[in-house]
């Protein structure tokens, strides 16, 4: 909760600088649960982009929680109907995945939303006070921690990047295009939400076609 509450914090003091007000920044957070794509709609919203490309974005830049929630399905209880297995995919998160994905045996409803309560009371809250505290601290100091976001994003890619070449391979490609697409003229008729979808899929098609994951052999094979 503790660490949620710190990455929305810096969430809230951006978006609020951009004239969101505090109320709606947490709210966003709530009914978003997601840093990077509730950023990049957020600022999306604010350049008057159109609502196709907004919801799209979102969807590609979330498309891995797919993946997470199908794989989730594999070690839910007993007890999971509709409402317990919506209620569950909406805190589906990458470090909630990463905790519930490696405790032993099947997860119960009880369980998975015991684990989500904390880092939605930590993101939401987290982006509210940023929000609050943006309009009290100098500007200098706001724009200041407009970065911590990127940061964060910066120290997740460093470490595997570092030993794992399809992961370095797949951050300099698109390091590359968004490069492309922000000085090269001809790209500039494209929104800052398509260039997103672009480059995303792009380089993830690129990546899994050069560097295809290996299935491992079955046991007596």
């Amino acid at each position: 909760m503790l660490g949620y509450l710190a990455v929305s914090f810096a969430f809230g003091m951006r978006v609020c600088a951009l004239g969101v007000p505090w109320w709606l920044a947490g709210l966003i957070s709530f009914t978003n649960l997601t840093s990077a794509g509730q950023f990049a709609g957020t600022n999306l919203f604010l350049a008057g982009a159109a609502f196709a490309e907004i919801a799209l974005t979102v969807l590609i830049i979330n498309s891995r929680y797919f993946l997470m929630s199908l794989s989730l399905t594999q070690k839910l209880g007993t007890g999971f109907g509709l409402f317990q297995r919506l209620s569950a995919s909406y805190g589906v998160t990458d470090e909630i995945f990463a905790v519930a994905i490696g405790k032993g045996g099947k997860l119960s409803p009880r369980y998975m939303h015991g684990l989500i309560l904390g880092p939605c009371i930590g993101w939401t809250a987290g982006a509210a006070l940023g929000g609050v505290f943006s309009s009290l601290l100098p500007e200098l100091v706001v724009s200041a921690m407009g970065v911590a976001l990127y940061a964060m994003f910066i120290a997740i890619i460093i470490p595997p990047a570092r030993e794992n070449r399809p992961v370095l391979f797949t951050v300099l490609a698109a390091i590359t295009l968004s490069v492309c697409f922000e000085y090269i003229p001809v790209f500039k008729i494209l929104g800052g939400g398509w260039s997103i979808i672009i480059i995303t899929v792009a380089v993830a098609a690129l990546a899994a076609t050069l560097f295809p994951v290996k299935e491992e052999e079955t046991a007596g094979e």
